[in-house]
């Protein structure tokens, strides 16, 4: 599915779910060469585009992707489209029936396939199950708070799995009111609709938090939100400063949660019951076992200890986990030892059952024999007043091996200087 238009995607995935296909959403701002592999790894049969999207960067590849037998146009502006090779959405739903039985479906069937890009080489393509919608409930209950009277708004881009799970599905089975917006990032419009439209649970992510953090409060004085009593965010590491501003802002903190592609549902984070400890991502959720480990040549070591940075894994047998990589099961076996998920990502666990991100396995910054998590160092520095966002880089040294090198964005207000 890689349709511009919100209400056509809706109904194209849900429909395909219904038809029991295997639904993958693509990002309508990627180009030709992301969209390719994935079509051709996946082994796209149907794919729904606008007439624009197709045009700019799906026709000049049809003759590389001989498994796609049908695309179905979403026509601009709603009306029919007649490009060769094609099939027309309008068309085709004036005739369709409105009768649709569905068919018995296994919770092991395939019905969800994302991509992610890991830090090197092509996409994997992660399957996810019908069995997958059991968590999508559950988290959305338990992580987001969603209640039948809510309106809740998930900011994330349907063509991204934050955007599946809780922009589409998780809010459908939970029987909430869910709020899509079209528009671009912008800190006034999205201001405007969580004051117009009454949004009581509010999804989003921390790279748009730091942007609203960067202008400050001054577009929020006058507005009144008496409905949002719950705001979340997810997909990247969420920066203490961050979640003490939606306090200052909005009355609220942010809660932080963690997921990732392959786990297909959030595993961990600050419920609305919980105190919340400022850059932790939280606790695991009900069913979910999550636990530090230190790998070695005996295999999978679990740290029991508080405070002691490993690996963050969690017992295999979730009802969202991924079920393979697709055309990759070498791949695939590795994430998994000792009945346990490794997630790739570095953490420590609190006394009280807290997890603290340090940052990916594979980007850990080693220095005079140290492991230093660049999130840890760009949270520090967001503590500064004159700082509103960070990035930390591991840069080549003779001596230490690596030294942490930091890009700092100054608040406005502040001019750099020479130390």
């Amino acid at each position: 599915v890689l349709a511009g238009r919100i209400p056509e995607l809706y109904l194209a995935v849900l429909g395909a779910l219904k038809a029991r296909a295997v639904v993958c959403p693509l990002f309508s701002a990627f180009g030709p060469e992301p969209i390719a592999p994935r079509l051709e790894i996946g082994e796209a049969a149907l794919l729904v585009p606008t007439e624009t999207l197709y045009r700019r960067k799906v026709e000049g590849l049809r003759d590389r992707l001989p498994g796609l037998r049908q695309v179905l146009l979403v026509g601009d502006g709603g009306v029919g489209t007649s490009q060769p090779g094609t099939l027309d959405w309008a068309t085709l739903m004036e005739g369709a029936s409105d009768l649709f039985t569905i068919r018995p479906t296994d919770p092991e069937d395939a019905a969800l396939l994302h991509f992610t890009s890991g830090t090197t080489g092509r996409p994997k393509g992660a399957i996810h199950v019908h069995q997958a919608v059991v968590m999508h409930n559950m988290t959305g209950r338990f992580a987001l708070d969603l209640h039948r009277d809510d309106v809740f708004w998930c900011t994330a881009d349907p063509g991204w799995v934050t955007g599946t799970s809780y922009g589409i599905i998780a809010p459908f089975v939970n029987g909430v009111t869910n709020l899509v917006v079209e528009a671009e990032f912008d800190p006034a419009v999205w201001y405007d609709v969580l004051e117009r439209e009454h949004v009581s649970v509010w999804y989003t992510a921390p790279t748009a938090i730091r942007m609203m953090m960067k202008l400050g409060t001054g577009l929020l004085s006058g507005r009144a939100f008496p409905a949002l009593r719950f705001m979340a965010s997810g997909g990247e590491p969420l920066n203490p400063e961050a979640v003490r501003w939606g306090l200052e802002a909005f009355g609220r903190p942010f809660h932080d949660n963690w997921w990732q592609t392959e786990t297909g549902g959030i595993m961990i984070a600050n419920f609305a019951s919980m105190d919340i400890k400022p850059g932790s991502m939280g606790r695991p959720l009900p069913g979910v076992e999550a636990a530090i480990l230190r790998r070695g040549n005996g295999g999978a070591v679990v740290e029991t200890a508080p405070d002691i940075e490993g690996e963050l894994a969690l017992r295999a047998g979730w009802p969202s986990m991924m079920r393979g990589y697709v055309r990759e099961r070498a791949r695939y076996e590795a994430c998994f030892a000792d009945g346990w998920y490794l997630t790739g990502d570095l953490a420590r666990r609190d006394g009280e059952g807290y997890f603290w991100f340090v940052g990916r396995a594979d980007d850990v910054i080693k220095s005079s024999g140290h492991l230093i998590g660049p999130f840890e160092v760009e949270s520090a520095l967001l503590e500064h007043p004159a700082v509103v966002e960070a990035a930390v880089i591991g840069k080549p040294d003779p001596v230490a091996g690596e030294v942490v090198k930091a890009f700092v964005s100054l608040r406005a207000g502040f001019e750099p200087t020479l130390a």
